[in-house]
């Protein structure tokens, strides 16, 4: 009888390792932080254990772990003390994120600082752009969208990262990066960016969530898939040089869709959502916090993400460390 042996390149941890097809890297993943006003502040944020808000001195304890660990690269979201109706704060040269992309980048010049660039955490309402009449204003918030991008630029920031899901935001922050002189600062674009539930812990941490309504008219629809594709081609040509799908665990088939047809590299984002619930389980007893982990991270990579956003960073670090 004849049949294929599979199992002949499974049978020890060296012979799985030697053929194994995807592998994890510290080089992968992108730590998000949150950085708020004051002084002393390292408030963990309740629904994301492990996560906290930090005013900049404890950021630069916090910076100093991440260089420690071997990681490159981080992403700064501010959330600023006072807010209004147009998110002024975001495009402010003295703004939260500024000040701290500015003392980030003395600190560790070789790290990647990658700037999170939207308004929502900034305005009063909660929502991405300018409010008229209820409804979020598109055209109107670009010019706000590219400020933010050139203020971002111009405080430090290697990467702009647009999440606003505003159509023409990465040909508009292009435009004014552009115009600036930041021509060599990229743009990572939250490309596809779905209606999702597995925001909610996020909306903890940036204090985010809209006054009223919800982001359905400019986040996209979970059920689509041809749209995700649209998204990603639009941006590519105003100008995108990374595709991001958020969230990532739900998304896998979205994540391959654009591996296999864009020559760019392609960015998942491992929601607030994907780790609380792991850490919720893994604070139960109710799974081994590690071999989820890096089996969740793993897939993504095997599905085509070359960089990761992860809360999970510094402890995929370690792990991969003892490994």
């Amino acid at each position: 009888m004849t049949f294929q042996r599979n199992r002949r390149l499974r049978k020890s941890d060296s012979m799985r390792a030697l053929v194994r097809e995807t592998k994890l890297s510290k080089d992968d993943f992108i730590y998000p932080v949150f950085v708020v006003e004051g002084n002393g502040v390292k408030h963990e944020i309740p629904s994301m254990p492990g996560v906290y808000h930090l005013s900049m001195d404890m950021l630069k304890l916090e910076m100093e772990e991440v260089v420690s660990l071997g990681l490159q690269s981080v992403i700064v979201f501010g959330v600023p003390d006072e807010k209004d109706e147009c998110g002024s704060s975001a495009y402010d040269d003295n703004g939260i994120v500024q000040r701290a992309l500015q003392q980030m980048k003395e600190w560790h010049p070789h790290l990647t600082l990658i700037a999170d660039t939207c308004l929502c955490q900034f305005t009063d309402h909660g929502h991405c752009g300018v409010i008229k009449n209820g409804e979020v204003q598109n055209d109107e918030t670009l010019e706000l969208l590219a400020r933010t991008a050139v203020s971002q630029a111009k405080a430090g920031a290697d990467i702009i990262a647009p999440s606003n899901m505003m159509d023409g935001f990465v040909a508009a922050i292009r435009q004014g990066l552009d115009e600036s002189g930041y021509v060599d600062v990229p743009i990572m674009s939250y490309a596809v960016k779905y209606a999702s539930s597995y925001y909610g812990p996020f909306r903890d941490a940036a204090n985010s969530t809209p006054q009223f309504g919800d982001r359905k008219t400019y986040q996209m629809d979970p059920a689509n898939r041809m749209e995700a594709l649209r998204e990603a081609e639009s941006d590519l040509a105003e100008g995108a040089d990374f595709l991001m799908v958020k969230p990532a665990l739900s998304y896998m088939d979205i994540i391959r869709d654009l591996k296999d047809r864009y020559p760019v590299p392609i960015v998942a984002y491992n929601v607030s959502g994907e780790y609380s619930m792991i850490k919720a389980a893994a604070q139960n007893g109710w799974i081994d916090e590690q071999r989820v982990v890096t089996e969740t991270l793993t897939s993504m990579k095997r599905a085509g993400a070359d960089l990761i956003i992860t809360y999970h960073a510094k402890d995929m670090a370690r792990w991969l460390e003892l490994n």
